[in-house]
């Protein structure tokens, strides 16, 4: 509160001044002179004489009383106009008088609101500087015993993860004896087993030997068989002369599965010969094959000697 007793000397000082002001310049209208009433004019002389008097005088003096009137009148204004205008710069600095004593009691109003406003903030803060206080501390003592727990539950732990682990040791020593055990008994009949496989492969392809010499003779046999039906029918579509007789050619034929001839070359030989053994192949167009895959595979690439043959 001290804001507003150092505001209230000064306000009092300066409105005491203004209404000082205001009053005397009320007062001020009555001392003013007042106008003088004209002469009167004397009424002793006979009333003859008015008759006589300078007509011009009199004018003049009309005019004279005339022009103290206007001059009075003015001079009356003046007087009223110099007192409304001082009548109203009284107010005005009464106005602004006010205006500042108003925004004194505005300042001092912030000022005492701002003074409340420090005065609750420091209490706040020392408030929650407390709280703050109390709050560490419950949270110092609250980790004094979370740590507590937490020593007290690793050393269990320990202890539990100890007695696990001696357990967990025996039972791998006794899963390793145990795929030991089983490892040697997978071995044994591992070997077993292997030993019998081996005896029977070894007979299977004793037998597959065996049957692969009667399939390869079987080929040999239907190869040779086809191969003479092939010369049969060159032979029979050969067109021969004299010319050619003693004389042959070897030609090389590829033929498809269904025995068409896919391409023939002659590689060496008689070229009458040659060119008549190649249209006798051209004209025949399909030779004798087997229906067989293997006998076919032999077959597929076959090289002659076409010789001539004569009746």
């Amino acid at each position: 509160m001290a804001v507003k007793s150092e505001l209230t000397l000064p306000i009092t000082i300066s409105a005491g001044i203004h209404i000082g002001v205001i009053v005397a310049l009320a007062l001020g209208i009555s001392f003013e002179d007042k106008p003088k009433h004209l002469p009167q004019a004397q009424s002793s002389e006979p009333v003859v004489q008015a008759v006589v008097v300078d007509q011009q005088r009199i004018n003049e003096h009309a005019e004279k009383l005339k022009k103290q009137r206007i001059e009075m009148q003015r001079k009356e204004r003046e007087r009223q106009e110099e007192l409304d205008r001082q009548a109203r710069k009284a107010k005005e600095e009464v106005r602004k008088e006010q205006e500042r004593i108003k925004q004194l009691e505005n300042q001092r109003r912030i000022k005492e609101q701002e003074t409340l406003k420090a005065n609750n903030a420091a209490k706040a803060a020392k408030l929650k500087e407390a709280e703050e206080k109390a709050k560490a501390e419950k949270a110092a003592e609250l980790r004094k015993q979370k740590e507590a727990e937490r020593k007290a539950a690793e050393k269990k732990a320990a202890e539990k993860r100890k007695a696990e682990e001696a357990a967990a040791a025996k039972k791998r020593e006794e899963e390793r004896k145990r795929k030991e055990e089983a490892e040697r008994k997978r071995k044994a009949e591992e070997a077993e087993r292997a030993r019998q496989e081996r005896e029977m492969a070894e007979a299977m392809a004793a037998e597959q030997v065996a049957l692969s010499a009667t399939r390869s003779k079987q080929i040999t046999s239907e190869v040779n068989k086809y191969t003479a039906m092939i010369k049969s029918t060159i032979q029979r579509n050969l067109v021969v002369d004299e010319s050619m007789r003693g004389k042959s050619c070897q030609v090389l034929i590829r033929l498809a599965k269904d025995g068409f001839v896919t391409a023939s070359q002659t590689l060496s030989g008689d070229q009458v010969v040659c060119r008549a053994a190649k249209a006798a192949i051209n004209k025949a167009g399909r030779l004798p094959v087997s229906s067989e895959e293997d006998v076919y595979n032999k077959m597929k690439e076959i090289n002659l000697t076409v010789s001539p043959e004569f009746n």
